[in-house]
């Protein structure tokens, strides 16, 4: 399982400092950004491997699940 900052909302918010920064504001004038999306990511195929049954309301909650299953096969 991984939970943490999602990346492509950090690239975003990289974005919108980068534009501000462009368009004159000084950096040091700039408030300080703590990430607001997180995460959670959980791999079935590692939890099956190591015995681990995750329960359902976790999966449900999950943002991705990695069920080591390529689209199509079973």
């Amino acid at each position: 399982m991984s939970y943490g900052v999602s990346i492509p909302h950090i690239y975003r918010q990289i974005g919108v400092y980068a534009s501000r920064i462009l368009k004159g504001a000084k950096p040091a004038d700039l408030p300080i950004q703590q990430p607001t999306k997180f995460e959670l990511i959980i791999n079935l195929k590692t939890a099956k491997v190591l015995g681990l049954t995750i329960p359902q309301s976790l999966l449900a909650t999950a943002d991705e699940v990695i069920d080591g299953l390529v689209a199509g096969h079973a």
